[in-house]
């Protein structure tokens, strides 16, 4: 049972940002010999946006770093909001919501490190991961039961879906 507090915030959010490293993917970076970098996504929290899309929820990314790999994961899941190599996240997210005409109490962000930090005290419903620093975690509405990259944003979206009562129809889209 969720505390009445975080369902009302969770009810409220049109708006879920993510950032990538320790959130979508494990936080662990891979270079292969010729240098590229390579990220682990996890298929769960991918079809957890897409469901939280089709449920008429925006997501959008802004990330520190810069990776293809980031690109091709987000265009993968119809994400067009992709923000890459943000020094300064919180202008990125201010910005996002000026476009989107959104104030920021209608707003999910999932951060898991201190650049992240701006965002979740801002935003209507700040998320984080088991992983993220002590003071990161103090920051956070709701911290998940599943770890960056390991389910944590599938986690955080069928909590958006259900609170605002459309889950079971997400659910029985793909029971046909």
């Amino acid at each position: 049972m969720l505390p009445d507090e975080l369902r009302n915030r969770a009810r409220r959010v049109k708006l879920l940002v993510l950032d990538v490293d320790g959130v979508l993917t494990d936080g662990t970076l891979y270079f292969s010999a010729a240098g590229e970098e390579l990220k682990a996504f996890n298929i769960r929290d991918g079809l957890g946006v897409k469901m939280l899309r089709n449920g008429g929820v925006e997501v959008a990314i802004i990330t520190g770093r810069s990776s293809q790999a980031v690109q091709r994961r987000a265009e993968n899941l119809g994400i067009s909001r992709v923000q890459q190599g943000v020094e300064h996240k919180l202008a990125a997210f201010t910005e996002l919501l000026r476009e989107l005409a959104l104030p920021p109490e209608q707003a999910a962000c999932v951060g898991d490190d201190l650049p992240d930090l701006p965002l979740l005290r801002l935003c209507g419903l700040a998320v984080t991961v088991p992983e993220a620093p002590l003071y990161v975690r103090a920051a956070a509405h709701y911290v998940t039961s599943a770890g960056g990259g390991r389910g944590a944003v599938r986690e955080v979206c069928e909590l958006i879906l259900q609170t605002q009562g459309s889950l079971e129809a997400q659910i029985a889209a793909y029971s046909r």
